[in-house]
């Protein structure tokens, strides 16, 4: 018998100091249609694609649904673009619907992008084309049969509408994303602005109920959660430069403190004969050059550290032990070596 229930049942971000988040449904849109099911990412989740096929599925991954077991939201972060900081970016476009449990008593989330404006919009229309999710799902999926660790594309629909982009009217889509987490560098650089030593905790803690419980017993959680944090970004940008791949909005927005590859935008894939012509290209356009990568993920790194140090670990002589054991995990341009570590 088909199973036509949604597997969207959890909202684990609720839990969160309510600052970073707002409460919101997608916008509904006109005739929804699914261009693109990912059925092997769904064998990966022990889950089939009956309601994913239906009509009352479709018409959720679009928008247009009032989701009864699920509680929408739009999450709100900071963010170092292109070297300056943007105190409120956040989730200008997209809304979180929920999570899904998998087989191994995990939760993933299901994000829609492309789902209509939100209070992060700035100005946007909230919207994304279909030539945009489709990028997206081919560049996920490439970085997944890779083996490197990537938010994925569950599924890609067109929305029925159209959106203005660059003088013409093009086709709309929605983008279901799915990630280990959604919390970036850009979080912890909001909630330390916003709500200091109360919000960076909740979401270090949040970080070590659900992606790092082996740190749970220890006395210095935080210090070993900053550390792997660390580690894992350096891990995931050397597995970058080894294929050629460029991140082309590589800011600390767009930085997961899970060590996944997430949002996109301008990326590239290139052999590394062709690195340093694509990077002075995207150089020119204000995009992240591939050879940079190092010096932003230390800067990256950086900007993490201030939230978590003043707060997590304020006394002089944890600190001070902590910088010491970790010295090449520290903002120090000189010292660049770490991430090919």
């Amino acid at each position: 018998m088909a199973n036509l229930t949604s597997p969207i049942k959890h909202q684990i971000y609720l839990s969160l100091p309510e600052d970073i988040y707002t409460p919101l449904a997608p916008r509904r849109v006109e005739a929804p249609a699914m261009l693109a099911l990912n059925h092997d990412l769904l064998d990966e989740y022990g889950l089939n694609s009956d309601w994913f096929e239906s009509a009352e599925g479709i018409h959720a991954l679009a928008g247009n649904s009032d989701y009864p077991d699920a509680n929408p939201i739009a999450m709100a972060y900071a963010g170092h673009q292109f070297g300056y900081y943007s105190p409120l970016l956040g989730d200008g476009r997209a809304h979180m619907l929920g999570q899904i449990p998998t087989p191994d008593g995990k939760y993933v989330d299901v994000q829609l992008k492309g789902s209509g404006r939100t209070p992060y919009s700035r100005g946007g229309d909230g919207r994304a084309t279909v030539g945009a999710v489709i990028r997206e799902y081919l560049i996920s999926e490439a970085m997944a049969g890779l083996g490197i660790p990537t938010t994925r594309t569950l599924a890609i629909l067109a929305t029925g509408e159209s959106v203005m982009r660059e003088y013409q009217m093009v086709p709309g889509g929605i983008q279901v994303r799915t990630a280990s987490s959604h919390i970036r560098v850009g979080s912890f650089q909001y909630a330390y602005a916003k709500l200091g030593e109360h919000g960076v905790k909740a979401l270090a803690d949040h970080l070590i109920e659900h992606h790092f419980q082996n740190l749970t017993a220890r006395d210095d959680k935080y210090p070993a959660l900053l550390e792997t944090i660390a580690v894992r970004q350096a891990n995931l940008i050397s597995q970058w430069m080894l294929v050629g791949f460029i991140h082309g909005v590589m800011n600390t927005d767009n930085m997961s403190l899970v060590g996944e590859t997430i949002d996109f935008g301008p990326a590239l894939l290139w052999m590394s004969s062709k690195l340093a012509k694509c990077s002075a290209r995207l150089t020119a356009t204000g995009a992240m050059p591939g050879i940079s990568k190092p010096i932003l993920v230390t800067g990256t790194s950086h900007a993490l550290q201030k939230p978590c140090c003043h707060c997590l670990m304020r006394t002089r002589t944890r600190l001070s032990r902590w910088q010491k054991r970790n010295s090449a995990l520290t903002y120090q341009p000189s010292k660049l070596h770490f991430i090919m570590a």
